[in-house]
């Protein structure tokens, strides 16, 4: 497998200019308005401004290897946006290095864009007052795609995406799941090796989202197409991802397969107890009860408590055990929990 993505001890800082508090004089006499200031002052002031560095990303290496569907999850502020913005060329790092698709990315950034993909939830791609078709066929003009490969994948795609009852419609009458399938959609008609999706399942309902993901998880699967994702759905990571980097103040604090984050970083398993009756006042070694009547019981049980099993034997109670419900945390159970601890 080939690394599409590579960063080796990647860094972006940000001036952050602090000026002395500056007021204007008021000129005397009829010069008023515009000439009311004193520009010297105010050049002075800016003069003896003090610099200070913002990092928004420090010391990040980072491997994505082609084909993976990597989720680049952390709170407002860790740095997502700034990593995604030197991915594609627009930011250009203050230190480190940083290899996509075999290029330097700010140097070679049109060689690249024609290799990417892009679908940003709040932002269209598509022309508002043209047909769904039309939007297509511009892409292909401006990607230099072969009408004839490009007639190929766009039937694909279609299909793939369910698009065929909308493609006479004007962009501006699709509902937004529909928009966001055709975003999808589009964005892999020049069939670009990465894929890079920014919020894409934002303001959509249950339903849309549902399908929006499964298409996802094709174009990955079927397309080879690599995908980084990035969202405050962590629904959005957990079933469409494979591996999760997730970032804090510009740095990696966990980066590996979803099956292992909750291993690394601790969780806590839900579990359901339900008796034939009420056993009254019962003990479960480890576990922290959350309802205490009644015969159904619910109980946390935290990773490095005692096993479950050792701990139902344990039980002293009259009442017979009808049935137990052992539920794993998802990955945004966790993830809130890793958020709620850097808040704090």
């Amino acid at each position: 497998m080939n690394a599409i993505i590579q960063t080796r001890n990647l860094s972006k800082s940000f001036p952050k200019r602090t000026a002395r508090n500056w007021r204007p004089k008021v000129m005397s006499g009829v010069w008023q308005g515009l000439l009311m200031a004193d520009w010297t002052g105010l050049r002075q002031a800016i003069s003896t401004q003090t610099t200070n560095m913002i990092s928004a990303i420090d010391d990040v290496s980072l491997t994505v290897q082609e084909g993976e569907c990597v989720g680049y999850l952390g709170p407002n502020g860790a740095g997502k946006s700034t990593m995604i913005k030197i991915m594609t060329g627009i930011l250009v790092p203050t230190s480190g290095s940083i290899s996509v698709l075999g290029r330097t990315p700010h140097e070679n950034r049109v060689e690249n864009a024609r290799q990417f993909g892009s679908v940003f939830g709040q932002r269209s791609q598509l022309w508002w007052d043209l047909q769904l078709h039309h939007s297509f066929e511009l892409h292909r003009r401006i990607y230099g795609v072969d009408p004839l490969e490009f007639r190929m994948r766009r039937g694909e795609l279609i299909e793939a995406f369910d698009l065929l009852d909308i493609l006479d419609r004007p962009v501006r009458l699709l509902s937004l799941g529909q928009r966001m399938r055709a975003e999808i959609a589009m964005a892999l008609m020049h069939n670009p090796k990465l894929l890079f999706l920014d919020e894409p399942t934002i303001g959509l309902d249950l339903v849309a989202k549902d399908r929006l993901r499964t298409y996802v998880r094709r174009a990955n699967r079927d397309l080879a197409v690599t995908v980084i994702i990035t969202s405050h759905d962590l629904k959005d990571i957990e079933e469409v991802c494979t591996r999760i980097v997730v970032v804090n103040e510009g740095s990696i604090v966990f980066d590996g397969p979803i099956s292992s984050i909750t291993a690394k970083l601790g969780y806590t398993k839900k579990v359901q107890v339900t008796f034939d009756r009420d056993p009254g006042n019962i003990n479960l070694l480890g576990a922290q009860e959350k309802n205490a009547s009644g015969p159904v019981r619910h109980f946390l049980f935290d990773d490095a408590a005692p096993s479950i099993l050792s701990s139902l034997k344990s039980l002293d109670t009259s009442a017979q055990l009808v049935d137990i419900k052992i539920e794993d945390p998802g990955v945004e159970d966790i993830i809130r929990k890793i958020y709620a601890n850097w808040s704090t």
